[in-house]
């Protein structure tokens, strides 16, 4: 988990642009991308039909970063929980050469949640998503929600599937594995990486992939998942 701020971002984006030059990832160098445009066979249309209204959940409602307004609720739905807002890049997890000390200012060598060989996750190759961690606002166990359950992510008409991986501040929502933002097309980098909205996060509840560590098997269980939300909602 990582606790952002804007104003080392900003500033790490004025800099680039006072040098003239942009990531990697903005200047055209095709280094991001999506592993996949569809993952599964529900189509992002479909899904976010049915979360076009909320009903919160959630006592009162979460920033995106430290220095933004609390604006983001934790909706309801049959079989599910959701929130649509930005994506930060969680690198935490198992050292890789993306994700470690030199990469991320931010990292840590843990997860909330372990592979099954009771290591921690890898963020650089394991799409996950990061809950608030349990607070007055809104403890996410008393919902279904656990490590390993399935969640939808959704950006820019793609759906990706990842696994609730680890756990954030209490009052900041909208962050995500290096792999996940990858696969949507969205700039990885830990430290000047992400998009500020346009994600939409649906968890399924009582779901569990198991191993956590196989996407694979994310997959598989996320597309039978949305098919029964589409029919339940």
């Amino acid at each position: 988990m990582r606790i952002r701020t804007l104003t080392l971002a900003a500033a790490s984006g004025a800099a680039l642009l006072a040098a003239g030059v942009l990531p990697a990832s903005a200047s055209g160098s095709g280094s991001v991308g999506p592993a996949s445009a569809q993952e599964g066979s529900v189509s992002a249309a479909d899904l976010l039909a049915k979360v076009t209204s909320c009903s919160q959940i959630s006592n009162g409602k979460y920033k995106t970063d430290d220095e933004t307004s609390a604006s983001i609720p934790v909706c309801g739905k049959n079989g599910a929980v959701f929130w649509k807002a930005d994506m930060d890049i969680d690198c935490d997890g198992q050292r890789t050469s993306k994700c470690s000390e030199d990469t991320d200012p931010w990292y840590q060598d843990d997860t909330a949640f372990h592979q099954s060989n009771g290591k921690p996750l890898k963020a650089d190759s394991l799409p996950y998503v990061v809950v608030p961690s349990s607070s007055s606002i809104w403890k996410f166990s008393s919902y279904g929600i656990k490590g390993g359950g399935v969640v939808a992510v959704i950006y820019d008409n793609k759906v990706e599937y990842a696994v609730v991986g680890d756990t954030g501040p209490t009052k900041i929502i909208g962050e995500a594995s290096y792999a996940t933002a990858k696969a949507l097309g969205i700039d990885p980098d830990p430290e000047n990486g992400g998009t500020d909205s346009g994600v939409t996060y649906i968890l399924f509840k009582n779901s569990q992939v198991s191993p956590i560590e196989s996407h694979s098997a994310a997959v598989t269980l996320g597309d039978k998942l949305a098919k029964q939300f589409l029919q339940n909602n």
